[in-house]
Protein backbone atom coordinates (compact mmCIF):
# COMPACT_ATOMS: atom_id res chain seq x y z
CA UNK A 1 0.00 0.00 0.00
CA UNK A 2 1.66 3.16 -1.25
CA UNK A 3 0.71 6.82 -1.84
CA UNK A 4 -1.44 7.28 -4.93
CA UNK A 5 1.13 9.68 -6.39
CA UNK A 6 3.78 6.93 -6.35
CA UNK A 7 1.27 4.47 -7.77
CA UNK A 8 0.64 6.87 -10.67
CA UNK A 9 4.37 7.00 -11.47
CA UNK A 10 4.54 3.20 -11.54
CA UNK A 11 1.48 2.99 -13.78
CA UNK A 12 3.18 5.37 -16.20
CA UNK A 13 6.35 3.26 -16.23
CA UNK A 14 7.09 0.63 -18.85
CA UNK A 15 10.27 -1.24 -18.07
CA UNK A 16 12.67 0.83 -15.92
CA UNK A 17 13.22 4.54 -15.42
CA UNK A 18 14.16 7.25 -12.93
CA UNK A 19 11.65 9.83 -11.73
CA UNK A 20 11.07 12.34 -8.95
CA UNK A 21 8.64 11.61 -6.14
CA UNK A 22 8.11 13.61 -2.92
CA UNK A 23 11.20 15.67 -3.78
CA UNK A 24 13.38 12.55 -4.07
CA UNK A 25 14.88 10.69 -6.98
CA UNK A 26 13.37 7.23 -7.30
CA UNK A 27 14.19 4.26 -9.50
CA UNK A 28 11.13 2.44 -10.85
CA UNK A 29 10.53 -0.89 -12.55
CA UNK A 30 7.28 -2.17 -14.01
CA UNK A 31 8.22 -5.46 -15.64
CA UNK A 32 6.60 -8.82 -16.46
CA UNK A 33 8.09 -10.23 -13.22
CA UNK A 34 6.56 -7.45 -11.10
CA UNK A 35 7.06 -3.93 -9.76
CA UNK A 36 9.80 -2.30 -7.70
CA UNK A 37 10.34 1.26 -6.46
CA UNK A 38 13.55 2.39 -4.71
CA UNK A 39 14.33 5.83 -3.30
CA UNK A 40 17.91 7.03 -3.73
CA UNK A 41 17.51 8.81 -0.43
CA UNK A 42 18.53 6.02 1.92
CA UNK A 43 18.68 3.28 -0.76
CA UNK A 44 15.18 2.53 0.50
CA UNK A 45 12.84 0.04 -1.14
CA UNK A 46 9.43 1.72 -1.21
CA UNK A 47 7.33 -0.79 -3.11
CA UNK A 48 7.44 -4.40 -4.26
CA UNK A 49 4.69 -6.30 -6.03
CA UNK A 50 5.65 -9.57 -7.71
CA UNK A 51 3.66 -10.99 -10.57
CA UNK A 52 1.40 -13.62 -9.11
CA UNK A 53 1.77 -17.18 -10.41
CA UNK A 54 -2.02 -17.42 -10.50
CA UNK A 55 -3.61 -13.99 -10.61
CA UNK A 56 -2.32 -10.60 -9.57
CA UNK A 57 -5.67 -9.67 -8.02
CA UNK A 58 -5.53 -12.54 -5.53
CA UNK A 59 -1.87 -11.79 -4.74
CA UNK A 60 -2.58 -8.20 -3.77
CA UNK A 61 -5.56 -8.93 -1.52
CA UNK A 62 -3.88 -8.31 1.81
CA UNK A 63 -2.52 -4.94 0.96
CA UNK A 64 -5.02 -4.86 -1.19
CA UNK A 65 -5.89 -5.37 -4.87
CA UNK A 66 -7.90 -2.63 -6.58
CA UNK A 67 -10.90 -4.95 -6.91
CA UNK A 68 -10.73 -5.93 -3.24
CA UNK A 69 -10.34 -2.37 -1.94
CA UNK A 70 -14.07 -1.63 -2.24
CA UNK A 71 -15.14 -4.92 -0.68
CA UNK A 72 -12.71 -4.45 2.22
CA UNK A 73 -14.46 -1.31 3.40
CA UNK A 74 -17.85 -3.01 3.72
CA UNK A 75 -16.44 -6.16 5.30
CA UNK A 76 -14.75 -4.34 8.17
CA UNK A 77 -17.08 -1.36 8.68
CA UNK A 78 -18.98 -2.78 11.61
CA UNK A 79 -15.87 -3.89 13.47
CA UNK A 80 -13.77 -0.76 13.08
CA UNK A 81 -16.49 1.87 13.68
CA UNK A 82 -14.97 5.36 13.68
CA UNK A 83 -11.58 4.08 12.58
CA UNK A 84 -13.11 3.05 9.26
CA UNK A 85 -14.01 6.63 8.37
CA UNK A 86 -10.44 7.74 9.06
CA UNK A 87 -9.14 4.78 7.08
CA UNK A 88 -11.33 5.70 4.11
CA UNK A 89 -9.92 9.23 4.19
CA UNK A 90 -6.35 7.90 4.21
CA UNK A 91 -7.11 5.51 1.37
CA UNK A 92 -8.06 8.42 -0.86
CA UNK A 93 -4.31 9.14 -0.80
CA UNK A 94 -3.15 5.50 -0.72
CA UNK A 95 -3.19 2.94 -3.49
CA UNK A 96 -3.70 -0.75 -2.66
CA UNK A 97 -1.39 -3.56 -3.69
CA UNK A 98 2.14 -4.61 -2.86
CA UNK A 99 3.93 -6.22 0.07
CA UNK A 100 5.18 -2.98 1.64
CA UNK A 101 3.49 0.07 3.19
CA UNK A 102 4.47 3.74 2.83
CA UNK A 103 2.84 6.60 4.75
CA UNK A 104 0.44 8.76 2.72
CA UNK A 105 2.06 11.87 4.25
CA UNK A 106 5.86 11.55 3.83
CA UNK A 107 8.05 14.21 5.42
CA UNK A 108 9.67 16.85 3.29
CA UNK A 109 13.42 16.68 2.81
CA UNK A 110 15.69 16.33 4.70
CA UNK A 111 13.32 14.09 6.67
CA UNK A 112 13.22 10.36 6.05
CA UNK A 113 10.35 8.50 4.39
CA UNK A 114 8.37 6.31 6.78
CA UNK A 115 7.66 2.97 5.16
CA UNK A 116 9.15 0.45 2.76
CA UNK A 117 12.49 -0.87 4.05
CA UNK A 118 14.62 1.90 5.60
CA UNK A 119 18.29 1.12 6.26
CA UNK A 120 19.16 1.75 9.92
CA UNK A 121 22.97 2.02 9.98
CA UNK A 122 25.45 1.91 11.70
CA UNK A 123 23.25 1.87 14.79
CA UNK A 124 19.71 0.88 15.62
CA UNK A 125 17.24 3.23 17.36
CA UNK A 126 19.10 5.46 19.83
CA UNK A 127 21.79 2.97 20.86
CA UNK A 128 24.56 5.04 19.16
CA UNK A 129 27.00 2.14 19.18
CA UNK A 130 29.06 3.50 16.27
CA UNK A 131 28.13 7.17 16.66
CA UNK A 132 31.20 9.35 16.08
CA UNK A 133 29.60 12.66 17.06
CA UNK A 134 31.31 14.31 20.07
CA UNK A 135 28.34 13.86 22.40
CA UNK A 136 26.79 10.81 20.70
CA UNK A 137 23.84 12.87 19.55
CA UNK A 138 23.63 11.47 16.03
CA UNK A 139 20.25 10.88 14.37
CA UNK A 140 17.85 8.15 15.41
CA UNK A 141 18.74 4.96 13.49
CA UNK A 142 21.97 6.45 12.13
CA UNK A 143 22.75 8.59 9.06
CA UNK A 144 22.25 6.07 6.24
CA UNK A 145 18.47 6.40 5.88
CA UNK A 146 18.63 10.17 5.19
CA UNK A 147 21.79 10.11 3.07
CA UNK A 148 21.87 10.27 -0.72
CA UNK A 149 22.93 7.03 -2.40
CA UNK A 150 24.11 6.35 -5.94
CA UNK A 151 22.90 3.52 -8.12
CA UNK A 152 26.16 1.78 -9.04
CA UNK A 153 24.77 -1.06 -11.15
CA UNK A 154 21.54 -2.57 -12.43
CA UNK A 155 21.86 -6.22 -13.41
CA UNK A 156 18.70 -7.28 -15.18
CA UNK A 157 17.57 -10.62 -16.53
CA UNK A 158 14.36 -12.23 -17.64
CA UNK A 159 13.40 -13.36 -14.14
CA UNK A 160 14.14 -10.14 -12.21
CA UNK A 161 16.65 -7.45 -11.33
CA UNK A 162 19.56 -6.81 -8.96
CA UNK A 163 20.53 -3.28 -7.83
CA UNK A 164 23.82 -2.24 -6.21
CA UNK A 165 23.95 1.06 -4.30
CA UNK A 166 26.48 3.03 -2.24
CA UNK A 167 26.39 6.40 -0.41
CA UNK A 168 27.43 9.52 -2.27
CA UNK A 169 29.41 10.73 0.76
CA UNK A 170 31.38 9.03 3.51
CA UNK A 171 29.06 8.27 6.46
CA UNK A 172 31.63 6.90 8.94
CA UNK A 173 35.40 7.29 9.22
CA UNK A 174 36.05 3.53 9.39
CA UNK A 175 32.94 1.84 7.99
CA UNK A 176 31.68 1.70 4.42
CA UNK A 177 28.14 0.41 3.66
CA UNK A 178 26.65 -0.81 0.43
CA UNK A 179 23.23 -2.19 -0.40
CA UNK A 180 22.09 -4.96 -2.73
CA UNK A 181 18.43 -5.32 -3.73
CA UNK A 182 17.18 -8.39 -5.61
CA UNK A 183 13.61 -8.66 -6.87
CA UNK A 184 11.80 -11.23 -8.98
CA UNK A 185 8.41 -12.92 -9.21
CA UNK A 186 9.16 -15.09 -6.18
CA UNK A 187 10.83 -12.86 -3.62
CA UNK A 188 12.38 -9.57 -2.49
CA UNK A 189 15.85 -9.78 -0.96
CA UNK A 190 17.72 -6.83 0.60
CA UNK A 191 21.31 -6.88 1.88
CA UNK A 192 23.14 -4.22 3.87
CA UNK A 193 26.87 -4.96 3.75
CA UNK A 194 29.32 -3.18 6.05
CA UNK A 195 33.06 -3.19 5.35
CA UNK A 196 35.60 -2.09 7.95
CA UNK A 197 38.34 -0.07 6.22
CA UNK A 198 39.83 1.53 9.34
CA UNK A 199 42.32 0.52 12.01
CA UNK A 200 40.37 -0.12 15.25
CA UNK A 201 37.44 -2.43 16.09
CA UNK A 202 33.95 -0.90 15.88
CA UNK A 203 30.72 -2.17 17.44
CA UNK A 204 27.70 -1.76 15.17
CA UNK A 205 23.98 -2.40 15.35
CA UNK A 206 21.39 -1.82 12.64
CA UNK A 207 18.19 -2.95 11.01
CA UNK A 208 16.31 -3.47 7.78
CA UNK A 209 13.20 -1.76 9.14
CA UNK A 210 10.57 -3.54 6.99
CA UNK A 211 7.08 -2.00 7.01
CA UNK A 212 4.86 -4.85 5.81
CA UNK A 213 1.43 -3.99 4.42
CA UNK A 214 -1.39 -5.78 6.26
CA UNK A 215 -5.16 -5.66 6.35
CA UNK A 216 -5.22 -4.79 10.06
CA UNK A 217 -2.13 -4.87 12.29
CA UNK A 218 -4.22 -5.73 15.34
CA UNK A 219 -5.44 -8.95 13.73
CA UNK A 220 -2.02 -10.26 12.69
CA UNK A 221 -0.28 -13.45 13.76
CA UNK A 222 3.50 -13.85 13.61
CA UNK A 223 4.66 -17.46 13.64
CA UNK A 224 8.17 -18.71 14.34
CA UNK A 225 8.88 -16.80 17.57
CA UNK A 226 7.31 -19.22 20.06
CA UNK A 227 9.66 -19.87 22.97
CA UNK A 228 11.99 -16.98 22.09
CA UNK A 229 13.12 -14.55 24.76
CA UNK A 230 12.33 -10.91 24.06
CA UNK A 231 12.82 -7.41 25.42
CA UNK A 232 9.61 -5.37 25.68
CA UNK A 233 10.44 -1.74 24.94
CA UNK A 234 6.97 -0.69 26.10
CA UNK A 235 7.83 -2.09 29.55
CA UNK A 236 11.27 -0.51 29.97
CA UNK A 237 13.00 -3.44 28.20
CA UNK A 238 11.59 -6.05 30.60
CA UNK A 239 12.60 -9.55 29.49
CA UNK A 240 9.98 -12.22 28.85
CA UNK A 241 9.48 -15.43 26.90
CA UNK A 242 7.02 -15.74 24.04
CA UNK A 243 4.29 -18.21 24.97
CA UNK A 244 2.94 -19.78 21.80
CA UNK A 245 2.73 -17.89 18.53
CA UNK A 246 2.51 -14.10 18.64
CA UNK A 247 -0.90 -12.53 18.11
CA UNK A 248 -0.78 -8.76 17.69
CA UNK A 249 -3.75 -7.07 19.33
CA UNK A 250 -2.45 -3.53 19.94
CA UNK A 251 0.69 -1.43 19.95
CA UNK A 252 3.84 -3.54 20.18
CA UNK A 253 7.60 -2.88 20.32
CA UNK A 254 9.65 -5.99 21.04
CA UNK A 255 13.12 -7.30 20.25
CA UNK A 256 13.09 -11.09 19.98
CA UNK A 257 16.36 -12.99 20.44
CA UNK A 258 15.92 -15.37 17.53
CA UNK A 259 17.36 -16.19 14.13
CA UNK A 260 14.42 -18.36 13.10
CA UNK A 261 12.39 -17.64 10.00
CA UNK A 262 9.12 -15.84 10.76
CA UNK A 263 5.76 -16.03 9.02
CA UNK A 264 3.33 -13.10 8.99
CA UNK A 265 -0.36 -13.97 8.60
CA UNK A 266 -2.88 -11.11 8.49
CA UNK A 267 -5.82 -13.31 7.53
CA UNK A 268 -5.51 -12.38 3.86
CA UNK A 269 -1.94 -13.26 2.98
CA UNK A 270 0.99 -15.15 4.46
CA UNK A 271 4.50 -13.77 4.02
CA UNK A 272 7.66 -15.65 4.91
CA UNK A 273 10.43 -13.49 6.44
CA UNK A 274 13.92 -14.96 6.48
CA UNK A 275 16.86 -13.10 8.00
CA UNK A 276 20.61 -13.30 7.43
CA UNK A 277 23.35 -12.12 9.82
CA UNK A 278 20.73 -11.35 12.45
CA UNK A 279 19.84 -12.80 15.85
CA UNK A 280 17.31 -10.04 16.60
CA UNK A 281 13.79 -9.91 15.18
CA UNK A 282 12.08 -6.59 15.90
CA UNK A 283 8.26 -6.52 15.85
CA UNK A 284 6.74 -3.03 15.96
CA UNK A 285 3.51 -1.16 15.49
CA UNK A 286 2.87 2.15 17.29
CA UNK A 287 -0.73 1.38 18.14
CA UNK A 288 -2.95 4.37 18.80
CA UNK A 289 -0.04 6.80 19.24
CA UNK A 290 1.69 6.80 15.84
CA UNK A 291 4.46 9.22 14.78
CA UNK A 292 3.46 12.69 13.58
CA UNK A 293 3.79 11.74 9.89
CA UNK A 294 1.19 8.95 10.12
CA UNK A 295 -2.44 8.85 11.24
CA UNK A 296 -3.73 6.12 13.60
CA UNK A 297 -5.83 4.68 10.76
CA UNK A 298 -2.87 4.52 8.37
CA UNK A 299 -0.68 2.96 11.07
CA UNK A 300 -3.13 0.06 11.40
CA UNK A 301 -2.16 -0.96 7.87
CA UNK A 302 1.44 -1.98 8.64
CA UNK A 303 3.39 -4.27 10.91
CA UNK A 304 7.18 -4.09 11.08
CA UNK A 305 8.96 -7.46 11.29
CA UNK A 306 12.61 -6.52 11.02
CA UNK A 307 15.95 -8.18 10.46
CA UNK A 308 18.23 -6.48 12.97
CA UNK A 309 21.35 -6.42 15.08
CA UNK A 310 20.49 -4.85 18.44
CA UNK A 311 21.79 -4.75 22.01
CA UNK A 312 21.05 -8.49 22.04
CA UNK A 313 23.45 -9.26 19.19
CA UNK A 314 25.76 -6.31 18.39
CA UNK A 315 28.46 -6.97 15.81
CA UNK A 316 32.12 -6.22 16.51
CA UNK A 317 33.90 -5.54 13.24
CA UNK A 318 37.68 -5.70 13.14
CA UNK A 319 39.78 -4.01 10.43
CA UNK A 320 39.33 -5.73 7.08
CA UNK A 321 36.15 -7.58 8.12
CA UNK A 322 32.68 -7.41 6.59
CA UNK A 323 29.19 -8.05 7.92
CA UNK A 324 26.05 -8.82 5.90
CA UNK A 325 22.60 -8.08 7.31
CA UNK A 326 19.86 -9.42 5.09
CA UNK A 327 16.13 -9.98 4.83
CA UNK A 328 14.17 -12.06 2.34
CA UNK A 329 10.42 -11.76 1.79
CA UNK A 330 8.58 -14.52 -0.06
CA UNK A 331 5.13 -16.04 -0.34
CA UNK A 332 4.24 -18.68 2.21
CA UNK A 333 2.28 -21.61 0.81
Amino acid sequence: MIPASLRALLDATQGQRRAEWAGREVWLANEPWGELAVSLQGAQVLHFLPASPKDATAEGSASMSPEDATAEGSASAGALDGLEAARAEDEEALAPGGWLWVTPTPQDLPGAIRGGIPLCWPWFADEHTADESPDRSGPMHGPARKAEWRLDAVDEHEEGVELHLSPLERLHSQLVPRAVIQANAQRLHVELITEHTGETPVKITGALHSYLAVDDAFSCRVEGLAGARYLDKLKDFAESEQQGELGVRGGIDRIYHSNEEALLDDGQRRLRIARQGSDSAVVWNPGDTPPADTSPAAARRFLCVESANTRLDPVWLVPGAQHLLGTTLSRAT
